[in-house]
Protein backbone atom coordinates (compact mmCIF):
# COMPACT_ATOMS: atom_id res chain seq x y z
CA UNK A 1 0.00 0.00 0.00
CA UNK A 2 1.39 3.39 -0.99
CA UNK A 3 0.77 6.16 1.47
CA UNK A 4 -0.23 9.53 0.04
CA UNK A 5 1.63 12.58 1.30
CA UNK A 6 0.18 16.07 1.59
CA UNK A 7 3.51 17.55 0.48
CA UNK A 8 3.44 18.67 -3.18
CA UNK A 9 6.00 16.75 -5.29
CA UNK A 10 7.93 19.92 -6.12
CA UNK A 11 8.49 20.58 -2.41
CA UNK A 12 9.10 17.00 -1.32
CA UNK A 13 12.68 16.62 -0.17
CA UNK A 14 12.45 13.24 1.49
CA UNK A 15 9.93 10.45 1.77
CA UNK A 16 8.17 10.61 5.12
CA UNK A 17 8.17 7.36 7.06
CA UNK A 18 4.93 6.09 8.60
CA UNK A 19 6.51 6.41 12.06
CA UNK A 20 7.32 10.08 11.54
CA UNK A 21 3.89 10.80 10.13
CA UNK A 22 2.19 9.08 13.08
CA UNK A 23 4.37 10.96 15.59
CA UNK A 24 3.68 14.35 14.02
CA UNK A 25 -0.03 13.65 13.63
CA UNK A 26 -0.24 12.62 17.29
CA UNK A 27 1.85 15.43 18.76
CA UNK A 28 0.77 18.23 16.46
CA UNK A 29 -2.86 17.34 15.73
CA UNK A 30 -3.99 20.95 16.12
CA UNK A 31 -1.43 22.36 13.68
CA UNK A 32 -2.03 23.17 10.03
CA UNK A 33 -1.05 20.69 7.34
CA UNK A 34 1.72 23.02 6.22
CA UNK A 35 3.33 23.01 9.67
CA UNK A 36 2.92 19.25 9.97
CA UNK A 37 4.44 18.68 6.54
CA UNK A 38 7.41 20.92 7.23
CA UNK A 39 7.98 19.22 10.59
CA UNK A 40 7.87 15.79 8.96
CA UNK A 41 10.32 16.94 6.30
CA UNK A 42 12.67 18.27 9.00
CA UNK A 43 12.60 15.02 10.97
CA UNK A 44 13.17 12.93 7.84
CA UNK A 45 16.03 15.20 6.72
CA UNK A 46 17.74 14.69 10.09
CA UNK A 47 17.22 10.92 9.85
CA UNK A 48 18.55 10.83 6.26
CA UNK A 49 21.62 12.88 7.22
CA UNK A 50 22.40 10.51 10.10
CA UNK A 51 22.12 7.48 7.82
CA UNK A 52 24.29 9.13 5.18
CA UNK A 53 27.01 10.00 7.69
CA UNK A 54 26.98 6.46 9.05
CA UNK A 55 27.35 5.01 5.56
CA UNK A 56 30.19 7.41 4.72
CA UNK A 57 32.03 6.42 7.89
CA UNK A 58 31.75 2.74 6.97
CA UNK A 59 32.98 3.38 3.43
CA UNK A 60 35.93 5.38 4.75
CA UNK A 61 36.98 2.53 7.03
CA UNK A 62 36.70 0.01 4.21
CA UNK A 63 38.84 2.20 1.93
CA UNK A 64 41.51 2.60 4.60
CA UNK A 65 41.54 -1.14 5.27
CA UNK A 66 41.95 -1.95 1.56
CA UNK A 67 44.66 0.70 1.25
CA UNK A 68 46.55 -0.87 4.15
CA UNK A 69 46.25 -4.35 2.62
CA UNK A 70 47.56 -3.13 -0.73
CA UNK A 71 50.47 -1.34 0.94
CA UNK A 72 51.28 -4.43 2.96
CA UNK A 73 51.15 -6.63 -0.13
CA UNK A 74 53.49 -4.26 -2.00
CA UNK A 75 55.89 -4.23 0.95
CA UNK A 76 55.85 -8.03 1.14
CA UNK A 77 56.65 -8.32 -2.54
CA UNK A 78 59.67 -6.02 -2.06
CA UNK A 79 61.04 -8.01 0.90
CA UNK A 80 62.45 -11.46 1.21
CA UNK A 81 59.80 -14.02 2.01
CA UNK A 82 59.79 -14.63 5.75
CA UNK A 83 56.61 -16.30 6.95
CA UNK A 84 57.10 -15.18 10.57
CA UNK A 85 57.25 -11.52 9.58
CA UNK A 86 54.20 -11.87 7.36
CA UNK A 87 52.20 -13.52 10.11
CA UNK A 88 53.25 -10.83 12.56
CA UNK A 89 52.35 -8.10 10.08
CA UNK A 90 48.91 -9.58 9.50
CA UNK A 91 48.37 -9.92 13.24
CA UNK A 92 49.33 -6.27 13.76
CA UNK A 93 47.16 -5.21 10.85
CA UNK A 94 44.20 -7.11 12.28
CA UNK A 95 44.69 -5.51 15.71
CA UNK A 96 44.91 -2.08 14.11
CA UNK A 97 41.78 -2.71 12.04
CA UNK A 98 39.87 -3.85 15.15
CA UNK A 99 40.95 -0.75 17.08
CA UNK A 100 39.93 1.46 14.16
CA UNK A 101 36.60 -0.33 13.85
CA UNK A 102 35.89 0.07 17.57
CA UNK A 103 36.78 3.75 17.34
CA UNK A 104 34.56 4.19 14.29
CA UNK A 105 31.67 2.39 15.96
CA UNK A 106 31.98 4.70 18.98
CA UNK A 107 32.13 7.78 16.75
CA UNK A 108 29.06 6.66 14.81
CA UNK A 109 27.25 5.97 18.07
CA UNK A 110 28.23 9.41 19.37
CA UNK A 111 27.06 11.00 16.11
CA UNK A 112 23.76 9.17 16.34
CA UNK A 113 23.30 10.35 19.92
CA UNK A 114 24.09 13.96 18.95
CA UNK A 115 21.69 13.83 16.00
CA UNK A 116 18.98 12.34 18.21
CA UNK A 117 19.56 15.10 20.74
CA UNK A 118 19.36 17.71 17.97
CA UNK A 119 16.14 16.18 16.66
CA UNK A 120 14.70 16.08 20.19
CA UNK A 121 15.71 19.70 20.80
CA UNK A 122 14.16 20.74 17.49
CA UNK A 123 11.02 18.80 18.35
CA UNK A 124 10.80 20.38 21.80
CA UNK A 125 11.34 23.83 20.32
CA UNK A 126 8.62 23.25 17.75
CA UNK A 127 6.12 21.83 20.23
CA UNK A 128 7.00 24.41 22.89
CA UNK A 129 6.38 27.30 20.52
CA UNK A 130 3.13 25.64 19.45
CA UNK A 131 2.06 25.23 23.10
CA UNK A 132 2.96 28.84 23.87
CA UNK A 133 1.02 30.02 20.83
CA UNK A 134 -2.00 27.98 21.94
CA UNK A 135 -1.70 29.44 25.45
CA UNK A 136 -1.45 33.00 24.08
CA UNK A 137 -4.43 32.41 21.77
CA UNK A 138 -6.60 31.19 24.63
CA UNK A 139 -5.75 34.27 26.74
CA UNK A 140 -6.85 36.65 23.98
Amino acid sequence: MVEESNIPPEKAIVEVSPETKALVEKEMSQESNEIKNETMALIEAIRTKAQSETQKAGEFTKEKYLEAIHTLRDDIEKLEFKPERIEESFRLLQEDAEKNWDSLAKQVSDLEARLNEAAQAAWEKLTASSSQQDSNDSKS
